[in-house]
């Protein structure tokens, strides 16, 4: 069965209007979910920098409008996380190549969280030209949702606008904190070093890898890889960046140990903005590869309920400290983290270094749905299609059932392999096949 996009309906425009002389930024949203689309309004108050906030905006909207693969580009509305007194925005590339996260710091806003919670917006063409017209004296209030009551009648529902979220853009949200959470800092650069560096990017649709290195106190891109370089496929995806250049204090470089995805925050000091790069253009976060193995361990429906009444959205999430204040043991609070962050209901900050609550705004059904791996992962185990022919702590092997074949699966402390073509082809660089996983269910 197709994986079907999902359709949201906007009652109405989000719009940049101007009142007694102040900007309204009024975003329209809306949910899957019952109780968050009835929310009238999260969020009431005004912007203490509205020029950089809507230079981040249109930033945003750049990369969800963009795509540097085979999809052909399209406006994917972006969510947005209010709660604990910051606000942040999340999209994707059509392609999903490319994820950006706007946050909004306590700083950056001085208002009123009327209700917390995660829900899509709507980003108009419109909205999106009036910001683009915001000059640096001007004062603007920002509302996610609107203040005023708004009716509607069986005879006279008014649907604005219609947007739709294909299941790859789903999955990129479900994934991207996985990848994100195994960065480290590479580099940091001045306000100097970054826009040198920006000038540096290749001409046109450049081929190939660029390394980002240090000589001297310069950094620069280069086809050369050296020990401590930064690899960056596609390298043309960082020009999504270059309306924030100036207003940026520094840019701080992340990579992933597999040194193939790699993240730059730009810092503003009340405002940060996150561009990760999958490793290449083709390639997407999409995939639900780093999804599943996490996912193998059931997590009863319950926790998650008591996770959801427990955190609000933008909260650091804190396993020791929840481990040791609900009395829960150390490796059922590990299970518990790996599942909720597989499903979307943890984001990953990377500057604290730690994960955050955030309910993505899609039916769970929907989001387990993304996974067909797991399912027939879970088929297998259902039906005894795996059999062990030895099974120690240091070695496993087994015999699982395949499409009129067995296929032989062999798991040796952190090395694991399968005579699949799943495995054969793309040799676990995108997350384990449904016969690993398979094992690996059965043996616990």
């Amino acid at each position: 069965m197709a994986e079907q996009d999902l359709a949201i309906s906007y009652a109405r425009q989000s719009q940049l209007t101007q009142q007694s002389g102040i900007q309204q930024l009024v975003l329209a949203h809306q949910s899957e979910l019952a109780e968050v689309a009835n929310v009238p309004c999260f969020f009431w108050g005004s912007l203490t920098d509205p020029l950089l906030t809507s230079k981040c905006l249109l930033t945003l909207s750049k990369v969800v409008r963009s795509s540097f693969g085979p999809v052909p580009p399209s406006l994917r509305d972006p969510i947005v996380s209010a709660g604990t007194n910051q606000i942040r925005f999340e999209g994707f590339s059509s392609c999903n190549g490319v994820y950006a996260r706007l946050d909004l710091l306590e700083d950056a806003i001085d208002g009123e969280f009327i209700a917390s919670g995660t829900t899509n917006v709507d980003f108009n063409e419109p909205m999106l030209n009036a910001l683009n017209a915001v000059k640096k004296t001007e004062k603007m209030v920002l509302g996610v949702g609107s203040q005023e009551v708004a009716i509607s009648t069986d005879k006279a529902k008014v649907i604005e606008k219609k947007v739709t979220l294909p299941p790859r853009w789903i999955k990129g949200l479900t994934s991207v904190q996985l990848y994100l959470a195994g960065m480290e800092v590479q580099f940091e650069l001045n306000k100097i070093q970054l826009i040198q560096l920006f000038q540096g990017i290749p001409k046109g649709n450049a081929k190939g890898e660029f390394y980002l290195t240090k000589r001297a106190n310069r950094f620069i891109f280069s086809p050369i890889g050296t020990g401590d370089a930064v690899r960056i496929g596609g390298i043309q995806r960082l020009r999504l960046l270059e309306g924030l250049l100036t207003y940026a204090d520094k840019l701080i470089v992340y990579q992933e140990k597999g040194a193939e995805s790699a993240a730059f925050v730009a810092d503003f000091g009340k405002m940060r903005l996150t561009l990760a790069l999958s490793p290449d253009s083709y390639r997407g976060f999409s995939g639900e590869g780093n999804v599943l193995e996490n996912m193998i361990k059931a997590v009863p429906d319950e926790w998650i309920h008591a996770v959801n009444g427990l955190l609000k959205s933008n909260e650091l999430f804190d396993p020791t400290m929840l481990s040791i204040e609900h009395d829960v043991d150390f490796d059922t609070m590990d299970t518990l983290s790996a599942s909720l962050s597989s499903i979307g209901l943890l984001g990953y900050d990377l500057h604290s270094h730690q994960h955050y609550y955030r309910r993505l705004p899609f039916k769970m059904e929907r989001i387990l749905a993304l996974n067909p791996r797991l399912k027939n992962a879970k088929k297998l185990v259902a039906t005894a299609g795996v059999q062990f022919i030895k099974n120690t702590a240091a070695y496993i092997e087994a015999r699982v059932e395949g499409s009129g074949v067995q296929h032989t699966v062999i798991i040796q402390g952190d090395k694991q392999q399968c005579t699949c073509n799943w495995f054969t082809n793309h040799q676990g660089k995108r997350g384990l096949c449904k016969h690993i996983l398979a094992v690996k269910m059965v043996n616990g």
